[in-house]
């Protein structure tokens, strides 16, 4: 009779506390304890990147925790060095858990002579020895067939979905808002979860990166507007949809936003905008100042992840975690 392998973590350093939280809540469904195994990941005087497993992996079901945020090359590369070391030791099989799928925004050719970056790094997860890639709400689902390997793409939106049920009671005044037309699609999937209207904001643009203009297309007005968009970085477009629902009779504005990169003035931004309140995901470690920002709130993404691991350990079902029926008891500590 064949043996029960049981799938086993380790962690990068990108994002130490989804990989400590991830591990409780695996001992919480095994009742057991489960910890990452005992590892070194550290620089050389010249940054290079060294990795050193001191568990034995022969023959484990290896899961390397591991968010390509920023610094994103230094953890890219991380992921890489631990997925050799891994497949060196003679792990039976390496998944890569990456939260936040960095590059996710170069996607294709925007103009001449420009890498389309996302392929690039597909091809270099696959070389490096992983078989299979777990992620979340990634810039653009084509992405997964950039891969040669299998991808679960989890969605942010069930638990985004218990998130507003749980915290705005009455919904019978809220409109979900699209921050363009490209995420329309990902807008639409939270209304019709949480039984919302869709609107959406039309950007106008007169170079990258500055937005010219900005209309609505829809009625907002006496609405408490949700943004649905996968990724904030540096805030300016989502400060300033915020203020254009705000003018055109939105009664408050809501943000949920699965990666919160909020690189350089995003929190001061966020801080001084007309929005309520910004919700994000645990998919990129928080900054000491996004912690202390009272307009933003972190949802755990730990169970969900945590059971898709579990889920692809035992050969089941990774997307029966897009039901409300099923997503909905793994977060009973969250949302009753």
């Amino acid at each position: 009779m064949k043996s029960i392998i049981e799938p086993k973590l380790i962690a990068g350093n990108s994002n130490k506390t989804l990989s400590e939280a991830i591990a409780r809540r695996m001992s919480m469904h095994r009742g057991k304890a489960v910890k990452p195994v005992d590892a070194r990941i550290e620089r050389f005087n010249d940054q290079e990147i060294f990795v050193e497993v001191y568990d034995n992996v022969r023959g484990e079901d290896m899961f390397i925790i591991q968010s390509t945020s920023n610094p994103a090359n230094d953890n890219l590369m991380e992921l890489l060095i631990i997925s050799d070391a891994l497949r060196r030791s003679s792990a039976d099989r390496i998944t890569a858990v990456i939260p936040y799928f960095g590059y996710a925004r170069q996607d294709r050719r925007t103009k001449a002579r420009t890498p389309i970056s996302a392929k690039l790094v597909a091809n270099l997860i696959a070389e490096a020895g992983i078989e299979r890639v777990l992620t979340m709400d990634l810039h653009a689902t084509q992405i997964q067939g950039f891969f040669d390997i299998p991808v679960d793409n989890l969605y942010a939106a069930p638990v985004f979905a218990l998130d507003v049920k749980h915290n705005f009671g009455d919904l019978s005044d809220v409109m979900v808002i699209s921050p363009d037309v490209g995420g329309v699609a990902r807008a639409r999937e939270l209304a019709k979860r949480i039984g919302a209207p869709l609107a959406i904001v039309d950007k106008r643009r007169n170079a990258p990166g500055e937005v010219a203009e900005m209309t609505v297309i829809g009625d907002v007005t006496d609405k408490k507007c949700i943004i649905v968009d996968d990724i904030c970085d540096t805030a300016g477009t989502l400060c300033k949809a915020a203020d254009t629902l705000i003018e055109m009779g939105a009664k408050e504005v809501h943000s949920y936003i699965t990666h919160g990169v909020l690189s350089g003035p995003a929190v001061e931004r966020i801080t001084n905008s007309s929005m309520k309140q910004l919700v994000i995901t645990d998919s990129i470690e928080a900054t000491p100042a996004v912690a202390a920002c009272d307009k933003i709130r972190i949802v755990p993404t730990a169970p969900m992840l945590a059971q898709a691991i579990m889920n692809i350990s035992n050969g089941t079902s990774v997307s029966s975690l897009f039901d409300e029926e099923t997503l909905g008891p793994i977060y009973d500590g969250h949302y009753k």
